[in-house]
């Protein structure tokens, strides 16, 4: 039985994440703008005197250490430019609970874990990114991150809403299991991971092209030096993939138990473990003393590629037993 009304507040809820979560964007984009343009003034002003004692100039890293400081990224930008980065934390703390009690209210609207389709799990998957942000956020200064977090998130959410929404309905009787709240939510809280996996690598990779350039300017200069982003994106990645590898094997197990066989090449299980494989390439490749970090961070993003192929065309374009997207095709 579905309770139209909660289902009806959950559509209000996350469209209101949506609309707070524009601002909120925006306001990470003035904080890295103006904080950027800050610290490029502090450079500046040092530089005749770097040149001057025979120090690092610019392009060998004056930037760099300046911005650097401990794990916590670049050092606090002071008045404004800081306090549009406070604005749009706060309102991704406001997205963040709009966006987790419209997915509680769905899958109260059905008495149901909200994991039966496409549109549920991009929910799921968005309110797991922005809970880890946020949860990051109150531990360390990641007010530059902010922007690459809600891009995406708002990106999931939209399409979620106009191309993949679905009704509030049961679950089909090959998703009553176990295994599906099991399964499911590992597979999103690894997606959820890997989104961020993929901000990070993305903002490793321009900042660390602006150091190699000695051209470290604009807003790339609010971003923490590229070294440090590169560990905290391993970091993630260490964290992801063993969820990853869990979700591939618990579903085997599922399949098993549904299907009586672990494998059978169904479309989205090949994908699943062609996902395995990349990550599992990245992790060796970045262990490796042959490949540069800067190549290996691009297999990363080459294996969030596959996480959305896996996702997108794989529900949308594929056909098989893991067809229950949901969406009118």
């Amino acid at each position: 039985m579905t309770n139209d009304s909660l289902a009806q507040a959950s559509d209000l809820a996350i469209w209101g994440a949506i609309v707070v979560l524009v601002p909120a964007m925006l306001a990470f984009l003035v904080h890295l703008a103006s904080s950027g343009a800050a610290a490029q003034r502090r450079v500046e002003r040092r530089e005749p005197v770097a040149v001057g004692a025979g120090g690092p100039s610019v392009a060998a890293g004056t930037a760099d250490l300046d911005l650097g400081a401990a794990d916590a990224g670049p050092a606090k930008p002071a008045g404004s430019s800081r306090r549009w980065g406070v604005i749009g934390l706060q309102l991704t703390f406001l997205a963040t609970f709009l966006t987790v009690a419209g997915t509680v209210l769905r899958g109260v609207s059905v008495g149901r874990a909200p994991l039966g389709n496409m549109y549920e799990f991009a929910l799921v998957t968005a309110s797991f990114a922005l809970v880890i942000y946020s949860g990051w956020s109150l531990r360390k200064d990641r007010l530059w991150l902010g922007a690459f977090v809600t891009l995406p998130v708002l990106v999931i959410l939209g399409a979620a809403k106009v191309a993949w929404y679905t009704e509030a309905s049961q679950l089909m009787p090959a998703l009553n299991s176990i295994w599906l709240i099991i399964h499911v939510t590992i597979a999103i809280l690894s997606t959820a991971l890997f989104t961020i996996g993929a901000a990070l690598a993305t903002a490793y990779l321009l900042r660390d092209r602006a150091e190699t350039r000695g051209r470290v300017r604009g807003w790339i200069a609010a971003l923490p030096e590229a070294a440090r982003l590169e560990r905290i994106t391993y970091g993630i990645h260490i964290v992801a993939f063993p969820l990853w590898t869990f979700t591939l094997i618990a579903g085997a197990i599922w399949a098993e138990q549904a299907w009586g066989r672990y494998w059978g090449w169904d479309p989205k299980e090949v994908w699943t473990f062609i996902i395995w494989v990349v990550y599992a390439a990245y992790l060796h490749a970045r262990a490796t003393s042959s490949w540069s970090t800067r190549r290996a961070t691009w297999v990363a993003l080459v294996g969030f590629g596959c996480v959305i192929f896996n996702y997108v065309g794989v529900n949308l374009l594929m056909t098989g037993l893991h067809s229950y997207s949901g969406v009118a095709t």
